[in-house]
């Protein structure tokens, strides 16, 4: 069997397994919900609300802490910083933790969706499945993103989505060998969820209406709306994830957070768990029974209390999923954008059909397309947001206010932001990815690798007649002045002294301290190699010193490096 039919296969089965998983676990967290909310909201003000976020993020803390050894959190930035940095090798208890953690999480109400946990899953299955048959990291790296791949279109019904997004944020770069793949496990993925569940998607509706050229103005309207939504969005989860890390403990953490999560939630409802099902109510024209499901706004008919609470919601909705994440939940911001994207092109169309500011606007199309333009936005993800979007509406009539919208959103985000909250949330963990595939090669060198040991050093209170014998047996022009404690004091070239060193007399009273002269630059052995690279090109140096703790341990050349580098490519290729 060629490697590339073998491929072929384990993306196959991994494409069930990811299946079997999403479906395990959508089916977790709903029946979670049913049994803790049926016939809460028209009875009686629903207190519980207040406890159930609490309950269920400490239990998922204590669950992942003391039994798994995983605890939640953001999923798609471990994943990114785990290929990039640990070869693609995902510890296999993230291969079912999460869908223990997000299920308690987001059943209990965690305000953040599903598709991260579930993609961390996926991405575990691929990842041991490549170890388990001793694939390289390339390999494991390919499985890696089949296994994501199929986890997101079992769980959304979008297979063409899927591939993209994976392509778009998880992996670096792709070929055709590897695109195949991707979709063979995106296939079975969705197969595996229809054949367990049905055709039921996350939102059951069908577009009535077609798409009217009148309305690109208020398209470019929405999207810089969402483009500064998104902008929102990712300033409010970093702000509030900063607020609640400055906590001292982990218990602090999950009483807070549980307990401001929990008054969010009472006042306002639709922000309970991923919040899909408020879209499909929104998308019906059954706007009123959001209201109903709240004790202090269900009194009240008029229309622009809708305004008024949907903003609230919109405003609230990143806090409560970083609230939910910082606190010990396990999820992912990735279902809260597209649903502050769905409220706000609600928000937008209803605003202005109630005010009769223009002509009537479908309250269907702009909320899916304001879903593509938050997506867009928040995860730097605009190609993954067309074709899931399309294909959720199960047809391709919005695909041009999708593009349009995305492509406003994006740019008016990264205006203001040019990283992605994934890679932002990185950084700010001292997590640097890198720009290109040629600085990721590059990083994989490290400067411990390509020390040059065998530049003789000397003394600097030896005479030059010491260094001439040194330059008879020596293969270079450098020389490192080290003292006794193994300290760099300088170095010496033969270019410094050509002209005295067949003179009989210095050669007896000159010392190698008055010879001696500092490097260009000094490198770091714990520095990365694009650090060093930068180091040789400011200072035009061809040989640098590299120190560790002060001591002196050898030099490294530009030439080592490329020679490094060359081999690391080749490799790379072969595999």
């Amino acid at each position: 069997m060629s490697n590339q039919t073998f491929i072929l296969i384990l993306s196959g089965i991994i494409g069930v397994l990811s299946g079997l998983a999403a479906v395990i676990l959508k089916h977790s967290v709903h029946a979670i919900q049913h049994f803790l909310t049926e016939g809460f909201y028209k009875e009686y003000a629903n207190f519980l609300y207040i406890l159930y976020p609490l309950i269920g993020i400490s239990a998922a803390y204590l669950l992942g802490k003391f039994i798994f050894r995983d605890v939640g959190g953001h999923g798609i930035p471990d994943i990114l910083f785990t290929i990039s940095k640990k070869q693609s090798i995902i510890k296999k208890v993230k291969t079912y933790s999460r869908i223990f953690t997000s299920a308690i999480t987001v059943g209990f109400g965690g305000s953040v969706g599903l598709e991260a946990p579930m993609l961390v899953t996926g991405s575990a299955i691929g990842s041991n499945v490549g170890s388990l048959v001793h694939l390289n990291a390339k390999k494991r790296t390919l499985l890696l993103g089949c296994g994501a791949a199929a986890a997101i279109s079992a769980i959304f019904g979008a297979p063409i989505g899927a591939v993209i997004f994976v392509i778009e944020v998880i992996l670096m770069e792709i070929s055709t060998a590897s695109f195949i793949p991707l979709l063979i496990a995106s296939v079975t993925g969705s197969l595996t969820s229809m054949i367990l569940i049905g055709k039921d998607s996350v939102f059951n509706f069908k577009l009535t209406e077609n798409f009217e050229a009148s309305h690109m103005p208020y398209y470019l309207l929405l999207g810089i709306a969402c483009g500064l939504v998104s902008l929102y969005f990712s300033r409010a989860v970093k702000s509030t994830e900063s607020l609640m890390e400055s906590l001292d403990s982990q218990a602090l953490r999950i009483l807070y957070g549980g307990a401001i999560l929990g008054i969010m939630v009472f006042f306002l409802p639709p922000i309970y768990g991923e919040g899909y099902e408020t879209l499909n109510t929104l998308i019906e024209g059954n706007s009123n029974q959001l209201l109903e499901r709240s004790p202090f706004f269900s009194i009240i008919e008029h229309p622009s209390v809708i305004i008024v609470f949907l903003t609230f919601v919109i405003l609230i909705k990143p806090i409560a999923s970083a609230v939910t994440l910082s606190a010990g939940g396990s999820g992912g911001i990735f279902a809260p954008s597209l649903y502050v994207g769905g409220i706000l092109g609600f928000l937008f169309a209803y605003s202005s059909n109630l005010f009769g500011f223009t002509i009537p606007l479908p309250l269907a199309h702009f909320t899916l397309v304001a879903m593509c333009g938050v997506m867009a936005g928040v995860q730097h993800a605009p190609l993954s947001a067309i074709f899931l979007i399309a294909e959720l509406t199960g047809g391709y009539e919005l695909f041009v206010p999708l593009m349009f919208v995305s492509a406003i959103s994006y740019v008016t985000k990264t205006a203001y932001e040019k990283d992605s909250l994934y890679t932002t949330q990185l950084k700010e963990k001292g997590r640097h990815l890198p720009d290109s595939k040629d600085q990721e090669l590059l990083e994989l060198i490290t400067i411990t690798h390509v020390i040059e040991r065998d530049l003789l050093p000397i003394h600097p209170d030896a005479k030059l007649k010491d260094l001439i014998s040194l330059v008879k047996i020596s293969k270079r022009n450098i020389f490192p002045v080290v003292d006794e404690h193994k300290a760099l004091r300088g170095i010496v070239t033969l270019d410094d002294i050509r002209d005295i060193m067949f003179d009989k007399e210095k050669q007896e009273v000159t010392l190698i301290k008055e010879l001696m002269h500092s490097p260009p630059e000094i490198l770091l052995a714990t520095e990365n190699m694009q650090k060093a690279m930068e180091k040789f090109e400011l200072s035009g140096a061809w040989n640098l010193p590299v120190i560790e703790e002060g001591k002196y341990l050898g030099f490294v050349s530009k030439s080592r490096i490329f020679n490094a580098y060359r081999k690391r490519l080749i490799k790379q290729k072969q595999d």
